[in-house]
């Protein structure tokens, strides 16, 4: 039995804190300028793609790879630094999100040299936008069960089938996906897959909208009928792409944004009790902000182990899994207390904006990056539990 899954505590260094305030003062700016609102009223991530061009201009993404791919050779500390306080501003950085933070390292660690150079230096430039190819309609988080197929045939691949909750489809160059390309076997539910990059504009591809809970246009259906694409889109080695997509949810699940989708609210919630309050709100306020440490700390030790070059599959799912409890908790806390005040219809529409907001979203922070059961059960394997 092993229990060895550690948190190992992380001290920023002095040039993490004065890129820092490079990055502050740069949202500042944007601030004046009206791209980014003094307070948000809503969670989550906007879109805008001038704005991922801009931190492309200044180096802020491609942070830690190759010079040679159009990266930085930053850390992994430094670029959390950096994604930590765009999400704090909430920052429009939904177009160039995926790409930023799993597609282009999975590329940089199972990409050939071609792919390499033709997709990072554009990611880095803010140029290049991808989304995640992974569930189904028959396969939520049972990801062994895709039925999507990747057909082998002369130049290429012939592929037929449907991605379900693929988050901006609809705006994105390419996917980064998981495909069957071999019949599973009775031993291993999980061989047979394989990754591949699909230029979303190849024809026979339907991106369908789904609308979410709040009206808006962000989960897609994508249907691929008989869609050809090039052998050079098969990303690492053939029927190996199970590995692939563990180590790309590892970089999914452990990042700031599993704790500060709702981050707003809850500073805002604060702000609008003020500090004459009774001592079970204080409590309750209290244990909020305590975990709200606790798992900066969790998640920038995974950064750590990132920049160690280990794999934190473990860790991560522990930061997914307590970070989705935590941002769905903030609502639900914020409901109860500015609901049993008297006051609440005078309130400013700033917190009720944000409240009624983060209610509607709330359930996708269970689906996105793998629900609660399947990271419990990657939780307990890794413990030696099961």
């Amino acid at each position: 039995m092993s229990w060895d899954v550690r948190f190992t505590p992380i001290v920023l260094s002095e040039r993490c804190e004065t890129l820092r305030g490079e990055v502050r003062d740069f949202l500042t700016q944007q601030r004046k300028a009206g791209i980014i609102p003094e307070v948000p009223t809503r969670v989550g991530m906007d879109y805008s793609a001038d704005f991922s061009r801009s931190l492309g201009e200044r180096g802020w993404l491609g942070w830690r790879w190759p010079k040679a791919y159009g990266g930085h050779e930053g850390t992994a500390l430094e670029r959390y630094v950096i994604t930590e306080e765009l999400l704090a501003a909430g920052a429009p950085v939904r177009a160039h999100w995926v790409a930023d933070r799993q597609s282009g390292p999975v590329l940089l660690t199972f990409g050939s040299e071609a792919q390499k150079q033709n997709y990072l230096p554009r990611v880095a430039a803010g140029e290049c936008f991808f989304c995640i190819g992974l569930s189904e309609p028959d396969s939520g988080s049972d990801l062994a069960s895709l039925r999507c197929r990747a057909e082998k045939i002369d130049g290429g691949f012939r592929i037929t089938g449907t991605k379900l909750w693929t988050s901006n489809a609809h705006r994105a160059h390419y996917m980064l996906a998981l495909f069957r390309t071999a019949p599973a076997t009775p031993e291993n539910r999980r061989s047979g897959l394989s990754q591949f990059i699909v230029d979303l504009s190849t024809p026979g591809i339907e991106v369908r909208p789904v609308l979410n809970l709040a009206g808006e246009h962000d989960f897609n259906e994508v249907h691929f009928d008989g869609v050809e694409i090039p052998d050079d889109s098969l990303v690492g080695t053939l029927h190996m792409g199970w590995r692939q997509a563990s180590a790309e949810l590892a970089y999914e699940r452990s990042g700031p944004e599993r704790w500060l989708s709702t981050y707003h609210l809850l500073a805002r919630l604060v702000e609008t009790l003020g500090p004459d309050v009774s001592e079970d709100i204080r409590t309750q306020i209290g244990e909020l902000l305590v975990d709200l440490v606790t798992l900066r700390q969790m998640s920038l030790s995974v950064a750590g182990m990132l920049e160690a070059g280990q794999e934190p599959t473990v860790q991560a799912a522990v930061v997914k899994e307590i970070g989705t409890r935590f941002e769905q908790r903030i609502p639900r806390v914020a409901h109860q207390l500015l609901s049993a005040r008297s006051d609440y219809d005078d309130q400013d529409n700033t917190v009720r904006d944000l409240l009624e907001h983060a209610i509607l979203w709330s359930p996708a922070f269970t689906i996105r990056g793998g629900t609660t059961e399947i990271l419990r059960g990657i939780i307990a394997r890794g413990l030696g539990l099961r």
